[in-house]
C-alpha cells in the first residue's frame, strides 16, 4: 500500500474509532494535532509522513481509557499498521512516538528520540493549552468525575507515572499538575512560541475563575 493510501486508511480508521469520544480526546483533537504537528515539522525539517501517521494514531488507545496500560497505544498502532502492510521501519518509528508522546507526571521525563517525535509531542501538548485546552480539561474532568474545583485539595507534582495515573482532585488542580508545566517542556522553537501565548491566556483564565469562585469578581 502506498503512503497516500496508508494515510487515507488510517485517517478514516481513527475518525471512526474516536467519533463517540466526549472527553476531549476525540477525532477533532487528533485532527488539530495532525495539523499543528505538520506545521511544526515544516519548520523543523522532520519527515511529514512519519509525523502525520504518528499524530493520527497517538490517541487511538490512550492509556487513560485502556485501564492505565501505557503499552496499549503502541500496540494498537502496530497492529493497525502491520495490517495495512506498512514497511517495518515506519511501524517502528511510529510506534516509538506513540509510546512516548504522553505526559506522565511532573517528575517523569518524557524525551522523544527523534525530531518527528518532538513535533508530535509538541502538537499534542499545545492542544492542552489555551482556550481549547481549558475546554478539554473540563470535558475530561466531567468524564472522570472530577469537581470543577476542590479548594480543600492542594495540587500535587507527581513524581511517578503511577502517582499521576492515580491522581484525584478538582480540574483546576490539573492546571498546576500538568497544563502549566507544558510551556517549559516544548521541544521545538515553534512549540515554545505558541505555548507562551496560550500559557499566558490560561493563567488569566484561572485567576478569573478563582476570583469568581471566591466572590471577588
Amino acid at each position: 500500500m502506498d503512503r497516500t493510501s496508508v494515510l487515507d486508511s488510517t485517517r478514516n480508521h481513527v475518525r471512526a474509532a474516536l467519533k463517540r469520544d466526549f472527553s476531549g480526546h476525540d477525532w477533532w483533537h487528533t485532527h488539530r494535532v495532525v495539523r499543528t504537528a505538520l506545521a511544526i515539522a515544516g519548520e523543523e525539517g522532520a519527515d511529514p509522513y512519519i509525523v502525520e501517521l504518528a499524530a493520527l494514531l497517538h490517541d487511538l488507545a490512550d492509556w487513560k481509557f485502556s485501564g492505565g496500560d501505557e503499552t496499549a497505544g503502541p500496540r494498537a498502532a502496530r497492529e493497525w499498521l502491520e495490517g495495512l502492510g506498512a514497511d517495518p521501519e515506519t511501524v517502528v518509528r511510529v510506534c516509538e512516538i506513540v509510546g512516548g508522546v504522553s505526559f506522565k507526571g511532573a517528575g517523569v521525563p518524557t524525551p522523544m528520540a527523534t525530531r518527528e517525535g518532538e513535533c508530535v509531542q509538541d502538537a499534542d501538548r499545545l492542544d492542552a493549552l489555551g482556550a481549547i485546552g481549558i475546554a478539554r480539561a473540563f470535558a475530561y474532568g466531567a468524564i472522570k468525575g472530577s469537581p470543577l474545583h476542590d479548594p480543600d485539595s492542594e495540587p500535587r507534582l507527581h513524581g511517578s507515572f503511577q502517582e499521576y495515573r492515580s491522581a484525584a482532585g478538582g480540574t483546576t488542580a490539573h492546571f498546576h499538575e500538568k497544563l502549566f508545566l507544558l510551556k517549559d517542556r516544548m521541544n521545538t522553537a515553534a512549540g515554545r512560541r505558541i505555548a507562551e501565548e496560550r500559557h499566558s491566556y490560561m493563567e488569566g483564565y484561572l485567576a478569573r475563575f478563582l476570583a469568581e469562585w471566591d466572590g471577588e469578581a
